[in-house]
């Protein structure tokens, strides 16, 4: 048990500075193996990425991702670069984020209720994380009734704490009996909710796409599509997409619709909005900070209007902030991925199947690799040949070397800082 209690970013780099920047831990029946220095982190993530990119899942994250259907967990091969093909080009680019109207009106809405509250305290995290959840929401669903909204958190709260359960028979199979029914019994009736809600969406969007030709020509504007109706375009009800492995054809099931929405909820939410508030902190503690990112607003906008999406690129030292954020407090700060094959890294043997734990925070506080690298320092991204989002340097790799859609998605509109593409 003390042994769980450091499976944890902090207790893995603490247990690193004894132990080196790659690390070998038996839990159970299960080899894992922690990564903490951006040396070793670019053997496994590009030196061998081939043998380390699959996701490791649970027996309650298999089970509610429809065994593995979705793109975070499904195993690298064809179907997962059919699912990644679908996400990047059609329903997560950055040209789709910046287009959702839905999310320039809920961040309005936003700055109103912060506005209507003036000289009373309010909880920005709340408020931001509700943010986050509203565009992701109206993204992938468009209009939503708020009985509606709750049922769908209520859903998502369940698969939050199934999906972080301790089950000892992930570490030991052959003491699944210690958990019992009620825990397949929860799993089975939180798939079940989530596979009555998301029916109905799907079977209203299909009676949508069959009227929309005649709305659009009737009202001569065209309908604002949302993330279901993206996915709709690739959906069959045969089950023969993830089967066929040589298949060219791109189509997806109720069940990949379902596991994709569950996807982008996790990472477009709470990842987005921790990091918003973060940066909120970080320049709250640093007033010199502050002022340089409220000089340079007033520089680039002025304070007659709003800020655009083309004033973004204008906007430097707020970007330097988020990165600076994103280094700091990374959304993800174990990144996990499991072996496909046995592997040899630095002379040591990795067995197949193994759980490989990447400590994105621990790299990116690696003293070796940043000046002053527990201090919040935003011009450090101005220095020519500074570390980008994309993956190619990999002392920083807040969301990994394979980003995902959905943070890049809703960062983009939150943050207006692209992430960069996921890499193959």
């Amino acid at each position: 048990m003390r042994m769980i209690s450091l499976l944890n970013h902090r207790g893995l780099a603490e247990l690193a500075k004894t132990y080196g920047g790659l690390f070998h831990l038996k839990m159970g029946h299960v080899h894992m193996v922690a990564v903490s220095t951006a040396e070793m982190a670019r053997q496994v993530l590009q030196a061998q990425d081939n043998v380390f990119s699959n996701r490791p899942a649970t027996i309650a994250i298999s089970y509610l991702t429809y065994d593995r259907a979705d793109m975070a967990f499904a195993h690298y091969g064809p179907f997962w670069r059919q699912m990644r093909k679908i996400c990047v080009t059609k329903v997560f680019s950055r040209k789709r984020a910046e287009s959702w109207a839905s999310a320039r009106e809920e961040i309005d809405s936003l700055i109103k209720a912060i506005d209507a509250r003036v000289g009373s305290p309010v909880n920005i995290g709340e408020m931001v994380l509700g943010l986050t959840k509203n565009i992701t929401y109206r993204a992938a669903f468009g209009s939503m009734s708020q009985e509606g909204q709750e049922e769908f958190v209520k859903i998502m709260q369940e698969f939050s704490k199934l999906f972080g359960a301790f089950n000892v028979a992930d570490f030991i199979p052959w003491m699944r009996w210690i958990n019992g029914q009620d825990f397949h019994k929860r799993l089975e009736k939180a798939r079940g909710s989530l596979d009555r809600f998301i029916d109905k969406i799907i079977d209203d969007h299909l009676k949508k796409r069959d009227n929309k030709n005649s709305q659009e020509e009737d009202n001569g504007a065209k309908v604002e599509d949302d993330m279901v109706d993206e996915l709709m375009e690739f959906y069959s009800e045969n089950d023969d997409s993830k089967s066929d492995p040589i298949s060219t054809n791109i189509s997806i099931t109720r069940d990949n619709i379902k596991a994709l929405i569950m996807d982008v909820m996790f990472g477009g939410t709470e990842t987005v909005a921790s990091a918003i508030e973060w940066a909120m902190a970080e320049l709250m503690h640093s007033s010199e900070d502050l002022k340089k990112v409220q000089q340079e607003l007033a520089d680039v906008v002025g304070f007659d209007r709003k800020v655009h999406e083309s004033d973004l690129e204008n906007l430097t030292y707020l970007r330097c902030v988020v990165k600076e954020t994103l280094r700091l407090h990374p959304p993800i700060p174990l990144l996990l991925h499991e072996t496909a094959a046995d592997a040899v890294v630095d002379g040591y043997k990795i067995p197949a199947k193994a759980r490989v734990m990447i400590n994105a925070w621990a790299i990116a506080r690696e003293h070796g690799a940043w000046d002053e690298p527990n201090t919040f320092k935003p011009s450090r991204f101005l220095e020519s040949g500074a570390p980008d989002f994309r993956g190619s340097n990999f002392e920083y790799i807040p969301f990994g070397r394979v980003g995902g859609p959905a943070r890049n998605a809703t960062g983009a509109v939150c943050f207006g800082v692209d992430c960069g593409p996921p890499l193959p």
